[in-house]
């Protein structure tokens, strides 16, 4: 009888092992699960990746961070998202940057991985599980507070305001307006929303929309932006214009410079996420899906409105100035 080697011996029994338990695999070899984000210079955005950074380290998981050079930039988003599935990740999370564009890559991407969504939502029905603010209650939120403010100047909720739209075609942007123009019509009578706009998503064409709506309503009493940059672009334009007093703004989202209009009174209120648990949660949940458990399809992460009374309490500080490092 010939006896076999030690070394042959290991090699069978390393062989019996991968037919009865799958391919073995190595221990310091971590799971993968990427974020895809709108873009990746944003404050906002920042703040979501650090969160997602934050589960990663306390996962042991491989979290690349990823994003296309704007918020317009589509098509550099969807081939972002067909490389990371190329990659075999565990899952991948995403926020998709244009309802419409992204509902087949992502269903296409959801045949061979678990994909969870964030923020904004996307023409597709596969993402395991979507987590965001729910922006319906968000643009409420935004009403009430534009209303208040317009009374504490002016005596009552009354007179012409606007919005500005910050980018066309963005789920989670048209769920603002909707129920920012849904709670004026239903509780505010005696203001009157005299102008729409729609923007590209740059802060200077918000300046510039807000500079004309200054000029074209003499009596314009407030308004209301519906992300960071239209925020920034319109409360420069009322600041130069030394508006502020006169003008109401109530912004989606806060970065230094919208904190910093707030405390002057540029701002009369942020309506502000919390897009650090958004990360935090997504990867948590993503990384859930990939073992096969069960998560919630839907998670909202909730909304608060900011203004100069609440601004330095310690919950606001906590949503105005996220650690992200």
């Amino acid at each position: 009888m010939k006896l076999r080697s030690p070394i042959t011996l290991i090699a069978c029994s390393i062989g019996i092992l991968t037919t009865l338990l799958g391919p073995v695999q190595a221990a310091d070899q971590k799971l993968t699960i990427p974020i895809i984000v709108k873009d990746t210079t944003s404050f906002y955005w920042q703040t979501v990746l650090a969160g997602a950074r934050k589960a990663g380290q306390e996962l042991d998981l491989n979290v690349p961070e990823l994003g296309a050079q704007s918020e317009s930039d589509i098509n550099g988003q969807i081939s972002i998202l067909e490389n990371a599935v190329s990659g075999n990740p565990a899952a991948i999370v995403i926020a998709p940057t244009q309802f419409a564009a992204l509902g087949k890559p992502i269903d296409q991407a959801a045949k061979r991985v678990k994909i969870i969504g964030i923020d904004s939502t996307a023409d597709s029905n596969a993402c395991t599980a979507f987590l965001q603010t729910d922006n319906v209650q968000g643009g409420r939120v935004a009403a009430d507070g534009l209303a208040a403010a317009i009374k504490a100047k002016y005596g009552k909720a009354e007179g012409d305001v606007a919005l500005i739209n910050s980018l066309p075609g963005v789920g989670s942007l048209d769920q603002r307006d909707q129920g920012f123009k849904e709670e004026i019509a239903a509780k505010y009578p005696g203001l009157k929303l005299v102008a729409i706009k729609v923007a590209d998503g740059q802060a200077a064409t918000g300046l510039n929309i807000m500079a004309d709506l200054i000029t074209a309503y003499p009596g314009l009493r407030g308004v209301f932006t519906d992300a960071l940059f239209m925020g920034q672009g319109a409360g420069q334009a009322i600041a130069e214009n030394k508006a502020g007093d006169t003008i109401k703004l109530v912004s989606f989202d806060a970065d230094s410079k919208l904190v910093g209009f707030l405390k002057d009174g540029t701002v009369a209120a942020l309506v502000v996420q919390d897009p650090f648990r958004m990360g935090y949660e997504g990867v948590k949940t993503a990384l859930a899906a990939s073992r096969g458990e069960k998560v919630a399809a839907k998670i909202d992460t909730g909304v608060n409105l900011i203004d100069q009374g609440n601004m330095n309490s310690t919950r606001s500080e906590e949503l105005l100035n996220p650690k992200l490092k």
